[in-house]
């Protein structure tokens, strides 16, 4: 199918960067049939007749409607159902007012950030899992300010950061490369490391669907890759195809996705950021040719500039690990849009 131009509603769409999906694959923007393009009218009636008018942009009817298989009334209800999360959860406040101050020691347990791009274009999103310490963490904050950091961290991935860095690459990127170490991860801590991704993983899947793109667990225990092998039998083969499990012999493979001088030196990388990779949250998002203040952030320009503790003209993200910065409460990041 050749590329087309996406079918845009003036009323819903005001995109500052570009549209068509690199990928030829049906459903994705520039990609879309006559049958799915009228399914997203289809859906955008049904929501606007239900009293919904934010969110109803092409591209994120595009997203539901994949992630629900192009079934319509499905689609709907998933977009409902996160509408109400959403409300419930306060996000459209967290993202603007929020201050994650105790990032620093919590990273010490539980690094987790977006860093660069891999050879897509795609912003790389990395957690380590081995020295999660949920007991010490909840002396430094709460599961409920983790949690928001991490939902915090998603609506800068969608704004600003792939807007970013769809700019820089010159096509749509709706997606995120994620590495998740699993070195030193043991039985004594599988149960608490396992019950914690398990409910990021969550909000990720049902809130903000269609954003993995990758996915390398790296440093894999024994076992795992056998307990996988029996897992994707459940999965769509979609997503297995994203799932790379490798064990400590990673680098070859990973270094095929991200270029070396993008990846941390901890994973066999050249990059150091002076030491800071995790707290830099280095990426086009942080670079004034492709970066734009986010859709979020409105008119409050200057406020922006206070949330960010940047001077004006560059854009309000997260601080150190491309979560929030300094804004005012609330925390934490996901498994990567195990999922973006």
């Amino acid at each position: 199918m050749a590329a087309q131009q996406l079918k845009t509603d003036p009323k819903y769409d005001d995109y500052d960067f570009p549209t068509t999906s690199p990928q030829v694959q049906s459903g994705h923007p520039g990609h879309t049939t006559a049958e799915q393009d009228a399914q997203v009218y289809q859906l955008r009636m049904q929501l606007e007749q239900a009293g919904y008018s934010e969110r109803l942009d092409t591209l994120s009817m595009l997203r539901f409607l994949r992630a629900r298989k192009f079934n319509v009334q499905h689609a709907k209800q998933m977009f409902v159902d996160c509408e109400k999360w959403r409300k419930d959860f306060g996000v459209d406040d967290l993202v603007q007012n929020f201050n994650y101050e105790e990032k620093p020691r919590v990273f010490e347990y539980y690094p987790q950030y977006y860093h660069k791009t891999d050879k897509d274009g795609r912003p790389v999103y990395i957690e380590q899992l081995g020295k999660v310490d949920i007991a010490a963490m909840n002396k430094i904050t709460t599961t409920e300010r983790m949690l928001q950091n991490l939902v915090v961290e998603y609506e800068k991935l969608v704004d600003p950061r792939l807007p970013a860095c769809s700019r820089k690459a010159g096509s749509l990127l709706e997606t995120c490369c994620t590495i998740m170490d699993m070195k030193g991860v043991g039985i004594t801590r599988a149960g608490s490391v396992y019950g914690y991704v398990k409910q990021i993983s969550a909000i990720s899947q049902n809130y903000y669907p269609e954003r993995l793109g990758k996915l390398y667990i790296i440093n894999a225990p024994w076992g795992f890759a056998s307990v996988f092998s029996v897992v994707k039998g459940f999965l769509d083969p979609v997503t297995v195809q994203k799932i790379h499990v490798l064990g400590a012999g990673y680098q070859s493979e990973l270094l095929g996705q991200v270029p070396k001088e993008n990846l941390p030196k901890i994973f066999g990388g050249s990059c150091d950021c002076d030491g800071t990779c995790e707290l830099s949250d280095a990426g086009p998002w942080q670079d004034p040719q492709w970066a734009r203040t986010p859709k979020w952030a409105g008119s409050k320009d200057e406020k922006s500039d206070v949330i960010e503790n940047r001077s004006p003209g560059t854009v309000p993200t997260h601080d150190p690990q491309g979560g929030a910065i300094p804004e005012t409460k609330q925390d934490e990041v996901t498994a990567g849009q195990k999922a973006p």
